[in-house]
């Protein structure tokens, strides 16, 4: 055995021929790949190819997408804001009616109130009026009818007037008005009295309608302001020139019951 036969050989081995072959099939192939590109690369360089792509088309379909979906957000929020405002305007319409309804409520409270108060007034007033002929009645019927002196004169003067005409600002002798005639019969005694109702009804001493003596002069309406007036002759009775259609007569006092009366007697 030779004194090298146990080292291993630092030569390669030897390639066979058919990787040789395969190796140089495979680089004559990348050879012709190349010297195609370079002449399709010659060729480009002297007539370019241009590839048109249709950006245009494509930006103005996105513009009008972007317009249709820009539309379609404003119309809604338009739509919100009209219900918005339908909403506001029935809160606002049922916020008024409520209102209205609490007004209306008060106010007919306040006229069942008034009526109410108008109601008891009236049943006061007509209570009054029967006491005050009750009063009359009670007065005519305890009263001698008595008359002296120049109470007696007042009394038979006015009644001898009795049937005479009324007559608006008459005195006598042939008509007279209320006044006047109540004027015209306490100047036959020698007393000289205003020529108006409201003055004669302040010219003496009040009296209260229960205490009433012939000759007093009743009046109707306040005392300062009375509208009528009559002379009280005894008896629940009193003589006055009542109106044209009347003339001067003589009535109870129930027929027309006075207000008050004075005495100047």
């Amino acid at each position: 055995m030779s004194h090298t036969a146990h080292i291993r050989s630092h030569r390669k081995p030897r390639r066979s021929a058919s990787t040789i072959a395969v190796r140089a099939g495979v680089a004559g192939g990348v050879l012709s790949t190349l010297a195609v590109a370079g002449a399709s690369g010659s060729a480009n360089a002297a007539e370019p190819v241009t590839q048109t792509l249709e950006l245009p088309t494509l930006t103005a379909d996105l513009a009008a997408q972007v317009a249709q979906s820009a539309d379609a957000t404003q119309q809604t929020a338009a739509n919100y804001q009209l219900q918005a405002e339908r909403d506001q305007a029935a809160a606002n319409a049922a916020k008024q009616a409520k209102a209205d309804l609490a007004d209306a409520k008060q106010k007919a409270a306040e006229a069942k109130k008034k009526a109410q108060e108008a109601a008891r007034k009236a049943a006061a007033e007509r209570a009054s009026r029967n006491a005050e002929r009750t009063t009359l009645s009670t007065t005519a019927s305890t009263s001698t009818g008595t008359a002296t002196g120049s109470a007696a004169a007042v009394v038979a003067f006015v009644k001898a007037q009795i049937g005479k005409a009324y007559v608006s600002g008459a005195t006598g002798p042939s008509a007279y008005d209320c006044s006047g005639l109540v004027q015209t019969a306490f100047k036959q005694v020698g007393i000289s009295l205003p020529r108006v109702s409201q003055d004669q009804s302040t010219a003496g001493t009040q009296v209260s309608l229960s205490n009433l003596q012939p000759g007093d002069i009743l009046y109707w309406g306040s005392a300062g302001s009375a509208y009528h007036v009559a002379v009280y002759v005894g008896d629940g009775m009193f003589v006055g020139a009542q109106n044209p259609s009347s003339g001067v007569g003589e009535h109870p006092l129930s027929y027309d019951p006075p207000t008050g009366a004075v005495r100047v007697l």
